[in-house]
């Protein structure tokens, strides 16, 4: 009565009415056990490795393309094309680059690149940006890109930022601290267990704190607590142990695989055994005493969706916090709740410690970050404008004025495994390139304006304190300083 009912008023039953007990039982398959799980995983390594493949040259490798003439006077190097074949006219001694042709295109690549752009560095004009600003003396600046909310274009915006970083000049290190691996993927890092991520680096720095606390304990006539073969294996290594290197020649990668999530569970019971550990300075201690923080430029940390204590380290190892989060009443509430979160999580450190300060008459400790920008990703200006809008109301200058535009061609892209800085612009129509990487162009260069002015702040306060009487200058207290 009722389908009758709906064919004289013209209408169509939704899809959920009627539907027949039997029919959806012989659809249903049998229960999945345990080791359905595992029948489900490796199909899905099964499809990952062949998606994989597609990205990968003849030796199994993930290589990097080239870049032609146009590409590199219109991104990467700032001069006209003729000048820049008449210096490579001029100079035989530079990469040359070669064609596919006789009379066609010259290509490059990113190591002849960023030679070339030494070269126009010191002997171009002195009023062009060759060279990206960076202020001599001053460590790598970490980044750490995070939301607890999954899907918000968190991995995707790091990778993208670390490529432009990488085509601008810089050195760059990526560390992915997410479990899940993507990072490492888009990267092509291969990664064994847990030994090969930044695991080692958390369990030397307790092992070295235990080490410490055991001569202490020692020192009173007290029996020192065990250092098993884990932390005494962490002992031996240094971040360099973890750190390979990728397809691109200025990006490096501390990887992640599944094993790290491990870490989650180990790291509480290491603190239960020695609440003196101040476990969120592991990672940035560690990077400080193997000297990579002059190594490189920028640092990116990916991550994981959760506040976790891989995210503590990432997230107070950092100096810039970016929180990509999409144009949605979802979002913008889940977005709010991880600040929330953020705020109660390091506050109650700090409470912790600077009660334990206060009683030993110590200075007392604060987390600061340099900057803290949320990004709006996948941004649709004729459905989402409005809600952008009343999102930068309420969120003010946290909220990065630049809204990264969605396009198609990430997708297209990504079907060849690659980012989009990674696509050849061949497959594409060049200005259909062109206009599709501006989005991607623009949120890098609204990071970099964030990173240049922080450079900046330190680099004038380190010039300030240079001029201040010995004894009076000013020490800003945080975590690493205790």
């Amino acid at each position: 009565m009722a389908k009758e009912a709906a064919k004289k008023e013209g209408g169509v039953l939704p899809p959920y009415f009627n539907i027949d007990p039997d029919a959806a039982l012989s659809e249903l398959g049998e229960p999945t056990s345990t080791r359905g799980f595992a029948t489900i995983a490796e199909g899905c390594s099964k499809g990952r490795a062949d998606l994989s493949s597609r990205g990968l040259n003849e030796e199994g490798q993930k290589s990097l393309r080239l870049f032609s003439t146009w590409e590199i006077t219109r991104y990467l190097i700032p001069v006209a094309q003729a000048h820049f074949r008449r210096v490579l006219k001029a100079h035989p001694e530079l990469p040359q680059g070669r064609s596919e042709t006789e009379a066609g295109a010259k290509w490059f690549t990113l190591d002849e690149v960023l030679k070339l752009r030494a070269h126009f560095g010191s002997q171009g004009s002195k009023t062009k940006n060759y060279l990206p600003y960076r202020p001599q003396g001053l460590p790598a600046k970490l980044v750490a890109v995070a939301n607890f909310k999954g899907g918000v274009g968190k991995t995707s915006t790091a990778a993208h930022l670390a490529m432009s970083a990488a085509l601008d000049g810089y050195r760059v290190l990526v560390i992915d601290l997410d479990s899940q691996g993507s990072m490492t993927s888009i990267f092509g890092g291969k990664v064994d267990d847990e030994w090969d991520t930044a695991f080692p680096l958390i369990a030397r720095h307790y092992g070295e704190h235990l080490r410490a606390d055991n001569q202490r304990r020692l020192d009173r006539g007290d029996a020192p607590q065990p250092i098993d073969d884990v932390l005494s294996e962490a002992m031996k290594m240094t971040s360099t142990d973890v750190i390979q290197k990728t397809h691109w020649p200025n990006i490096d990668l501390i990887g992640a695989q599944l094993n790290l999530y491990w870490a989650e569970f180990q790291i509480p019971v290491w603190r239960m055994a020695a609440r003196t550990w101040k476990l969120w300075d592991a990672l940035t201690d560690r990077l400080e005493a193997d000297g990579i923080l002059d190594s490189y430029d920028i640092i990116f940390i990916d991550t994981p969706p959760a506040l976790g204590y891989l995210t503590i380290n990432g997230l107070s190892a950092a100096d810039i916090l970016l929180v990509p989060m999409g144009a949605s009443f979802l979002e913008f509430d889940s977005t709010g709740r991880f600040f929330d979160m953020l705020h109660s999580t390091f506050a109650s450190i700090e409470d912790g410690e600077n009660l334990a300060a206060r009683a030993l008459g110590r200075p007392e400790m604060g987390f600061e970050w340099d900057a803290v920008r949320a990004v709006i990703t996948r941004f649709d200006s004729a459905q989402q404008g409005e809600l952008a809008a009343l999102m930068q109301a309420y969120m003010g200058p946290v909220l990065s004025p630049h809204k990264q535009d969605f396009t198609a061609l990430i997708g297209q892209a990504g079907e060849q495994v690659n980012g989009i800085y990674e696509a050849d612009y061949r497959d594409f129509n060049r200005e259909t390139y062109a206009r599709g990487r501006e989005t991607f162009d623009a949120t890098y260069a609204a990071f970099k304006r964030l990173l240049i002015g922080v450079w900046r702040r330190a680099e004038l306060e380190r010039q300030k304190a240079s001029l201040v009487p010995k004894g009076r200058a000013r020490v800003k207290m945080g975590p690493e300083a205790l």
